[in-house]
This record gives structure tokens, sequence and C-alpha cells, in this order.
């Protein structure tokens, strides 16, 4: 399979999916020791679950775009917490991935040479009032509030996988001011973000999408964009660990 230079594939994983828990144990296979370490630290066990499918599903998803087997990917934390690609096997593309995960689903987004981050959340999770006015811009609460009551839950759920799809497409993490960039979601359109002074980017090189990729879960995805937006394809799956 060509790597996706002109486009960003994204795969998405069911924990809950018959034949990914029947590979769980082979996908442990494919881990690195400093990662079993980590995932030891979890109380529970969907939380490990999640790690593994995770780290399987970025370096298949590598290994499908480059023929280049599963386990010569390496990837490391950054200081800010984000797995992201160690040392790359010689002759590979300018590969860039980025890894979301919640109860229930994992999504991994591949792209060549281009900011990218993903952020999937589950809509059933409980929400205290507050966080909006927490993590949000005043116009994203004011938006947000100014909407029908019965609706502001599953459109926090917008706001807040947009944010998050920027602030890891950044590198970032919390040292982005949440309220210094602002959605503005458009019926029929593709949302787009605007930007505080103070924050140094370029609204007009920025593409978001976003998706259902089940019924409980949102997802949006952040690019860079260079020209002409690059479609953005969304397949679920389920890992294949070939060497």
């Amino acid at each position: 399979m060509t790597p996706p230079v002109d486009r960003v594939a994204v795969w998405v994983a069911r924990q809950d999916a018959p034949d990914v828990r029947e590979r769980l144990a082979q996908y442990e296979t494919l881990l690195t020791e400093e990662e079993h370490r980590r995932g030891q630290r979890f109380l529970h066990a969907a939380d490990r679950e999640r790690l593994v499918l995770g780290r399987v599903l970025a370096r298949t998803m590598l290994s499908h775009f480059t023929g280049t087997p599963p386990r010569s990917w390496s990837i490391v934390i950054d200081e800010r917490g984000r797995p992201e690609l160690g040392t790359c096997p010689e002759g590979t593309p300018d590969l860039r991935f980025n890894l979301s995960h919640t109860e229930g689903l994992v999504a991994c987004a591949v792209t060549v040479g281009r900011e990218v981050g993903v952020d999937v959340e589950h809509i059933n999770r409980r929400i205290t009032h507050e966080v909006p006015e927490r993590f949000f811009s005043a116009q994203e609460v004011a938006d947000l509030r100014a909407l029908p009551v019965d609706e502001q839950d599953v459109v926090f759920f917008d706001y807040w996988t947009l944010k998050e799809s920027y602030i890891k497409a950044r590198g970032l993490g919390l040292a982005l001011p949440l309220g210094q960039f602002t959605f503005v979601r458009r019926a029929g359109l593709a949302p787009c973000i605007e930007f505080a002074p103070e924050l140094h980017d370029d609204a007009a090189s920025w593409q978001f999408a976003q998706f259902w990729p089940t019924r409980n879960h949102r997802m949006a995805v952040a690019v860079r964009r260079f020209g002409n937006d690059p479609p953005i394809e969304v397949v679920e799956v389920v890992p294949e660990v070939q060497e």
C-alpha cells in the first residue's frame, strides 16, 4: 500500500470486537519491555488493553503503508506524554502518526509530512457542568450555552474533540492556552478555528473534520494543510499481526 502522502488515513478498532479480543494475547507479544512495564501500572485491565491495542494499531498501520515488519517501529513517549516515532526504519518516508483512545475504541491517524492529531471520546461519559468554563474559550462557552439544554452534552464533545485534536497535532499539550483558540461550528461545513492575537498560528493552514465511528463515539481529526485539503479516510479494522 502506498504511504498516505496526500491524504490522512485513520484506523479505528473496537475494544469489544470479538476478533480483537481473540487476538489480545497475540497483540501483547508486539509490545516492548518498556510498554509492558507501562501497562502494568494501570489499575484496570480495560485501560491496559487500550494501551496494547493502540500500540499494535499504530505499528500495524505504519507497516501496512511501508511493508516494514511491525516490530521495526520504535514508539517513544515525548516530554509531554505523547507517543511518537523514535528511530524509523531506513528508507521510510516522513510518516507522522497520532493515537487516541477512550472507553471501547482506539483510533490512529497516519499521514506523511504533516502535523496531525486525532481525538476520540465516548459521549456517554459524565461531564460536570463547569468543565466548559474551565477548558473552552469564552465564545465556545457562549455558543454551547445558547443551545437547548438537551443538545449541550453531545455538542460539548464536538468542541472537546476538536480542541484535543488541535493541541495533539501541535504536540504542545496544555502548554497551549485553551482559551486562546476558538472553534466555530458551521452547519453543513467543516469546523474552523480562530486564534487570539497572542497565539501565533495561521488558522487558514488547518483542516478539521469530525466523524461518528460508532453511535457512541465522537472523533475529530486535525491536519496541517498545504494547498488543497487532503482527504481523510476512516476505516474500522481488526489489527493483523504479521511478521
